[in-house]
């Protein structure tokens, strides 16, 4: 029987060739979607959860606010580990991580680059699951000058020789490094890698008492079953009891008193799973990613397969008249209605089946693109996950039932009576049914137009914005200090190049990654005042070099020999403290941790410039007089830019350093701030497209049933001397009103979902009304389009043939 069943479906499919390639594209794409959608969703919830400890891991952050000013930091204190670790039984093991940069290691006189190192403690190994390939994971970091190598790392500095034991030495230092581990590659689903893990016990900061410097990120591995936020619960005493003192020290304040002031600091925990699509600290180990865009394409996928479900109904049910004698003659021939439906769920499942098929191919070919797209390296291989093809063929399954039970209901519902008269009706819930789905799918389809021409126009507005300086024909020019003293002698050759217009000696960058320094300082000696600032150490070029803009005063100048304790203020700084625009003359005093303070005078205000991502507002910024080796900005005029890199890079070769030439453009660094955005833009385009497609193929079958329906209405039209024009008109007009309910219904949601998503941003554009009806117009431009071929050929249709069953 089900047999036959398979036998008979598959020549109804082979029948109807056109309208089955139709059914197998638009579901093939749906599920193609969702299964790309979902290979993006299943990587960005697996991050850290390959530790065996994983879902007993926390790490402790730093969050505060000083006179407003805010603190958000996911490094803390060197001594946090130890305290926590000593006052708290809970706290089983406490371990810490400090970045170590990329340093340059020799192997005897051979020379490596590019390794990043990070400073770990001996129990870094006993608490995350990194697998060690050699050596022992209890006593592999315990002692001084020891260092555990990734395999990749191993093999590069080693080749295939054994590693453990040898020894290596950062450059500028005559300390080797013994090898006492190798390990497996870390996975790339960790909110860190590192390639070289050296002992703690090595840094001498490491053992700093001090509550007022961070930079140590720090994990806590806690009893399994155990709430946290227990522990969380007791930290404000710990801050009390440990930082209060030092504050007091350097502020001279004590801290209730420094509470009172609208100061507040604390620390806080982060399960480890949490950190990559939670965290929004904005100096973290890597970019961290977005729950809400989690979210976001967990319902397109979501939407898309539904879009693609409700087409397969559509021109399922569209072509039921067609069928309808077929089931009246096997009824009276004594088909029971659930065997009817049940062979029409068999052909249901079988298309679903091509479809998938199709599918996976589809996934096959696009995910090179998705993953450019999306910035993954994401794999689809049924070797690597034994669970992928018995999770895709359940899927499949419950897709085609899913998407075919109600058309195989509804055919088998047919009155054999009715049907042989010639009096077949799908009845006008059926067609309420029908109408509903098809506003549905351009409800979802209009909210996707709207969300991605939001996107654009943000992205369009931060290019366009002015940000306070000049991040055009900027060159940023790193590893400077791979030069040692003949830095200057760089600089020099630089300004000799006409095409060079200025050049400055500072870290610190208003775009990409910068050196960042959290500075405390307070007015006119007001101590009660304390505020905290950004504090930028700039050379006298700094500010001519990015074409800063002075409000009043002026520039660091080298005639005046005080300027080593002078200060440039922002314009938000100014306000903040109070000073408005007199802040010329006022001083500002700064304190260190061991309590000694230093006063320095405003001689310069700077117009507000955004240092920041447009995420973030203005904050007070202080700059300083002090040359940060190791970056170099160049501001250029030349469109030979590629002769100019040439010509830098041969003085870069001729000074003989050790690290290889980099460089960047500012204003690449600028937008690779908004990556994130781009990409979610470009993704929600090619989505939206895919929508509008499938949602087409659907208004085409709805299209095709309504023809079909009023084939002799239309015939007695034209005998009574219709055009074709109006009969178009007519059949387009239905069509249209269910697009037009889908504009009313999606553009309250998508002005409430958009304007959401704007509010990660402090500096935005507004939701305009024109967005609304350049999607709504665009639909209505597609529907017609899909409808009018359709109702173009039954408007020419010879009403003989249309009439000739009366």
């Amino acid at each position: 029987m089900i047999q036959n069943y398979f036998k008979i479906a598959w020549r109804n499919l082979v029948r109807n060739r056109a309208f089955s390639a139709i059914n197998i594209v638009g579901l093939a794409l749906g599920l193609a979607t969702c299964l790309l959608i979902s290979l993006f969703v299943l990587d960005e919830v697996s991050f850290d959860r390959f530790h065996e400890k994983s879902d007993r891991i926390v790490r402790v952050v730093f969050r505060g606010t000083v006179q407003g000013g805010k603190m958000n930091e996911a490094h803390v204190m060197p001594p946090v580990a130890h305290t926590l670790r000593a006052d708290y039984p809970e706290v089983q093991e406490a371990t810490r991580l400090r970045q170590g940069g990329m340093p340059q290691f020799l192997v005897g006189d051979k020379l490596f680059n590019e390794e990043s190192m990070a400073f770990a403690d001996s129990n870094f190994f006993q608490v995350f699951s990194f697998p060690l390939v050699q050596g022992n994971p209890k006593t592999a970091l315990s002692q001084p000058n020891t260092v555990v190598l990734t395999q990749s790392t191993a093999i590069k500095l080693f080749g295939r020789a054994d590693a453990l034991g040898k020894t290596i030495r950062v450059k500028g230092s005559n300390t080797p490094l013994t090898v006492t581990g190798v390990m497996d590659e870390i996975p790339a689903n960790s909110h860190f890698h590192f390639d070289v893990f050296t002992s703690m016990a090595s840094l001498p900061e490491a053992k700093s008492p001090s509550w007022m410097t961070s930079e140590f990120f720090t994990y806590l591995l806690l009893p399994k079953g155990y709430d946290y936020r227990q522990l969380e619960a007791k930290l404000p005493q710990v801050v009390e009891k440990y930082m209060g003192p030092q504050i007091e020290t350097a502020f001279g304040m004590k801290y209730d008193q420094f509470r009172q002031k609208g100061n507040d600091l604390g620390l806080f925990l982060q399960p480890l799973t949490d950190i990559h699509l939670h965290s929004d600290s904005p100096y973290d180990l890597e970019p961290a990613g977005n729950i809400q865009y989690i979210y976001l394409f967990s319902a397109v996928a979501l939407f898309v397969l539904l879009i693609a479900s409700i087409n397969f109904m559509n021109l399922s049910t569209a072509g039921a008249s067609k069928r309808a004698k077929e089931v009246g003659i096997r009824k009276v021939m004594g088909s029971l209605r659930l065997e009817l439906a049940f062979q029409f769920l068999i052909e249901s499942l079988l298309l679903t089946a091509f479809a998938l098929v199709v599918a996976v191919g589809l996934v096959y070919a696009a995910l090179p693109l998705f993953n450019s797209l999306a910035g993954k390296s994401l794999t689809f291989r049924f070797a690597d996950a034994p669970w992928l093809l018995p999770g895709l063929l359940l899927f499949g399954l419950l897709v085609g039932i899913l998407a075919g039970s109600y058309p195989a209901l509804f055919l088998a519902s047919f009155k054999p009576v009715a049907v042989l008269k010639g009096r077949f009706s799908a009845g006008k819930n059926s067609i309420s049914l029908r109408s509903g789905l098809v506003v549905f799918q351009f409800f979802i389809a209009i909210l996707l137009m709207v969300g991605t021409t939001v996107v654009y126009r943000q992205l369009d507005y931060i290019q366009s914005k002015k940000l306070g300086y000049d991040k055009d024909k900027v060159l940023v020019l790193g590893n400077t200090w791979a030069l040692g003293p003949k830095e200057e002698v760089f600089r020099e050759l630089l300004l000799q190049d006409p095409r060079v217009v200025n050049v400055s000696h500072s870290g610190y960058l208003p775009a990409g990654p910068s050196y960042n320094n959290n500075f405390f300082v307070y007015p006119d000696n007001q101590s009660t005042q304390l505020m905290k600032t950004l504090r930028y150490d700039v050379d006298h070029s700094y500010i001519p070099t990015l074409g800063m803009e002075m409000v009043a005063g002026r520039n660091f100048s080298k005639a005046f020999g005080t300027d080593s304790t002078a200060v440039i203020i922002n314009e938000t700084a100014a306000r903040t403290m109070g000073w408005n625009g007199k802040a010329l003359g006022h001083s500002l005093t700064s304190s260190s941790k061991e309590g000694t303070k230093q006063t320095y005078r405003v001689v310069g205000v700077v117009k507000d410039f955004h240092f920041r991502s447009l995420h973030e507002k203005i904050t007070p910024l202080v700059m300083v007089l002090g040359k940060t080796n190791g970056t170099m900005i160049a501001k250029v005029k030349t469109r030979d830019i590629s002769g100019l890199l040439a010509s830098v890079k041969k003085q870069w070769t001729d000074l003989k350093a050790d690290q290889p030439f980099s460089y960047s453009f500012l204003d690449e660094r600028f937008m690779k701030t908004y990556e994130s955005e781009q990409r979610i833009g470009r993704i929600l385009g090619i989505f939206a497209g895919l929508t509008i497609f499938v949602a087409c193929l659907g208004l085409l079958g709805l299209a095709t049933f309504t023809a079909e329906q009023r084939t002799k209405e239309i015939g007695v039209r034209k005998v009574l001397g219709a055009s074709v024009g109006s009969i178009v008109g007519l059949l387009s007009k239905e069509f249209v009103k269910l697009v037009l309910i889908a504009i009313v219904l999606a553009s309250p949601v998508a002005w409430y979902a958009m304007n959401k998503w704007l509010q990660a941003f402090e500096y935005k554009i507004a939701v305009a009304w024109w967005m609304f009806a350049l999607a709504g117009a665009l639909a209505i431009a597609v529907a017609l389009l899909t409808i009018s071929f359709q109702s173009i050929k039954a408007a020419l249709v010879n009403p003989v043939t249309s009439l000739r069953g009366e």
